[in-house]
């Protein structure tokens, strides 16, 4: 099974999300694959924890410079999961769309998911990755305005290249600002882009601390950690409720002890 991670927006977190999935669907009981195909930017490795292990990269293979074994690449303690690592010092244009599928062919044979991290944006980069033969797209994106005018870019290009209807994860949500009206309920993001909605990710500093510290996404003990795991199960087939951040009734308790969310000021010019 090949899947696409998309965003039309970079920095949304769709690397971590892609990272975090993966070894989801490892620890219950899946061989995973996860394919860095965002060119001159490579960040699963340093997600995995594995920056200083990577000798051949995707380029290599694709190019007959290694063999596909030789470029694999197993996070500790991970076992099912496997990475193979884009090119730091390259361009999109030096990936022939037509090797990589050849690869991923490949990886689909020996693997039960095939997990692609799409490069954000429109440009030949992403076009490569939905030239593969995907049967499910996650597209990641944040509930702003920015971000979802972007997403429903992708969506609209997944359709013209006949592509699944992408599958929504809406990441960094806010209950607060949600309960105030300030942010959109992933509901809302999922209608908006007319797009079935996977999953959603809750704002998460302890998630954030973990990865400065190089502890990988799904080591976090933490409520991000926790909703990732959660659509991990839900895209595997499980009947996972969706937690409805922001949108759930608060008991009279919560209520007493929940912070007020501070008005916005702007600055007198």
């Amino acid at each position: 099974m090949i899947i696409l991670v998309a965003s039309g927006k970079g920095g949304v977190g769709k690397s971590t999300v892609s990272a975090a999935l993966g070894e989801s669907w490892a620890r219950l009981g899946e061989k995973v694959c996860l394919v860095d195909a965002d060119i001159g930017l490579r960040s699963l490795d340093a997600l995995l924890g594995l920056e200083n292990s990577v000798v051949y990269d995707l380029l290599d293979v694709t190019g007959g410079g290694c063999a596909l074994e030789q470029a694999l690449l197993t996070p500790s303690g991970a076992e099912g999961l496997s990475l193979l690592p884009a090119a730091q010092f390259a361009r999109a244009k030096e990936l022939e769309p037509k090797a990589l599928c050849k690869v991923v062919k490949r990886l689909e044979q020996r693997f039960d998911r095939v997990v692609i991290d799409c490069p954000a944006g429109l440009e030949k980069g992403l076009r490569n990755a939905l030239a593969l033969p995907a049967s499910q797209v996650l597209l990641v994106c944040t509930p702003d305005d920015v971000c979802v005018r972007d997403a429903e870019r992708v969506a609209q290009l997944c359709e013209r290249k006949g592509l699944p209807r992408p599958e929504l994860i809406v990441n960094r949500l806010m209950p607060a600002l949600i309960e105030s009206g300030e942010m959109p309920s992933a509901a809302a993001v999922a209608q908006a882009i007319e797009c079935p909605l996977a999953g959603e990710v809750p704002e998460d500093l302890t998630l954030y601390r973990a990865l400065l510290r190089h502890i990988r996404p799904m080591d976090a003990v933490c409520g991000a950690a926790e909703a990732l795991e959660r659509i991990a199960r839900r895209l595997k087939g499980e009947e996972v409720p969706l937690p409805g951040y922001g949108t759930q009734k608060k008991s009279w308790l919560k209520k007493l002890f929940s912070r007020p969310v501070k008005e916005v000021k702007t600055l007198d010019r």
